[in-house]
């Protein structure tokens, strides 16, 4: 059996106001043609399908667009897709009942029963070989919010000498086991509930696989573009919650693509696409895992073809007479205007720079690039103790002063008389 992990799609995102429509166009399309050419059994897609909860109308038409694609040139293709944090659970779901008549599953979040119990049956997924028996079981378990998880059971009470249930201490015992998180310990628990329920039901020569959106503990971060999942970064995961007889873990959430640790079965694909100028130098993949009976015979990442470059100049700011010279020098060849490179321009100053826009333009005048960024930093930078003053040193502080420290925190020297003019005269009533 032959499986294909993709994540992270972000359809409808913008870089700085530029849409990235063609680019998920041509990876869909090279994705298509993949599926076909590599004679894939599943596609399994791990959340953060759109870049926000409220899609665009042409987001959701190049999503579904794509599934009719697939399922008419793959017949036999099984697709499972699951909600990551940028995505609305419901919006998501809402076409569920069309799309499984054309063999995708999508699962937006854990249903519940009568009782209020989740229904585990409903995210654990039959994948079908070549031969159209029961290859695998997914556990298409979505990105789990605080109230989708099962709560952990409440320690009792012990009771007293007459035997009925004492009140808790009210002081902490020092010695006593720390609690585990309850939002963990409930993602743990309903990996457990349905590992079991995988187990209870795979036959002997299945897979079971396991998908999810998280971040898993050591997992690296992309530095601009990835939303944390919860505040203070408790949401991370250990690699305890896949255990055997898990073959496989089809991670989401993180762009970087990454085995979790030394764990050569827990992976993140990655995004296809650069999201930022920080993941211009990503390796941009799909992985396709093979299956030998129940477990994994090979893991191969795909390159995907990046359609339009993300181009960061210089590497490293750098003084901007230096900068001009590199865009002057920049020589590409010409493209229809959605292929042209996005461009982040470095700039290290050392003094206030107003027509800084206006000589980049200058130097890019007439060249088929897309001016998306211009990132300045300082040449100098104050320490903590250096930049801090105290409440009353506050309070004695004109509006001069302020500019003043600022300036020369800024560019490490003192402010020139023509800017102290102008500044008195912008703050003069």
């Amino acid at each position: 059996m032959r499986l294909l992990h993709t994540s992270d799609w972000h359809l409808g995102q913008s870089l700085h106001n530029f849409d990235r429509h063609y680019e998920h166009q041509c990876f869909l399309d090279w994705l298509l043609d993949t599926i076909v050419s590599e004679q894939a059994d599943a596609l399994l897609v791990a959340g953060d399908i759109f870049d926000n909860a409220n899609p665009s109308a042409a987001s959701q038409r190049q999503l579904y667009t794509f599934l009719q694609q697939a399922r008419a040139r793959a017949p036999q293709l099984d697709i499972v897709v699951i909600a990551g944090n940028h995505d609305s659970p419901g919006r998501l779901e809402a076409p569920g009942p069309l799309l499984e008549v054309h063999g995708t599953t999508v699962i937006g979040y854990p249903h519940r029963d009568a009782d209020g119990l989740i229904a585990m049956e409903r995210m654990l997924v039959p994948l079908t070989g070549k031969d159209g028996a029961i290859a695998a079981w997914i556990l298409a378990v979505p990105f789990l919010r605080h109230g989708d998880v099962p709560r952990p059971a409440a320690t009792p009470a012990a009771p007293d000498a007459d035997g009925a249930d004492s009140l808790p201490d009210a002081t902490p015992d020092a010695t006593a086991a720390p609690q585990p998180d309850p939002y963990l310990a409930g993602i743990a628990e309903l990996y457990r509930q349905a590992i079991d329920l995988a187990t209870a039901r795979a036959n002997e020569g299945q897979a079971i696989i396991a998908m999810g959106h998280c971040h898993m503990v050591n997992g690296t971060m992309s530095a601009d573009s990835e939303r944390r999942i919860v505040i203070g970064g408790t949401e991370m995961l250990p690699t305890g919650i896949f255990p055997p007889p898990i073959a496989y873990a089809a991670l989401g959430h993180l762009h970087l693509a990454q085995q979790v640790g030394p764990n050569e079965h827990i992976r993140y694909c990655g995004s296809p696409i650069p999201l930022s100028f920080a993941e211009t130098s990503y390796p941009h993949q799909i992985l396709r895992i093979d299956f030998k009976g129940p477990q994994v015979s090979a893991i191969q990442p795909l390159p995907i073809p990046r359609a339009v470059q993300l181009l960061r100049i210089p590497d490293k700011p750098a003084p901007l007479e230096e900068v001009i010279a590199a865009l002057e020098a920049l020589d590409l060849p010409d493209a229809p205007l959605e292929q042209q490179p996005l461009l982040e321009v470095r700039i290290k100053l050392s003094a206030p720079e107003p027509g800084l826009r206006a000589s980049i333009e200058q130097a890019l005048e007439g060249k088929p690039v897309r001016l998306a960024k211009i990132e300045t930093t300082s040449a100098a930078r104050a320490s903590f103790e250096e930049a801090a003053i105290s409440l009353d040193q506050l309070a004695t502080l004109q509006p001069d002063d302020i500019f003043k420290r600022l300036y020369k925190q800024r560019y490490g020297s003192d402010a020139p008389p023509e800017q102290l003019a102008a500044f008195a005269e912008l703050v003069q009533p």
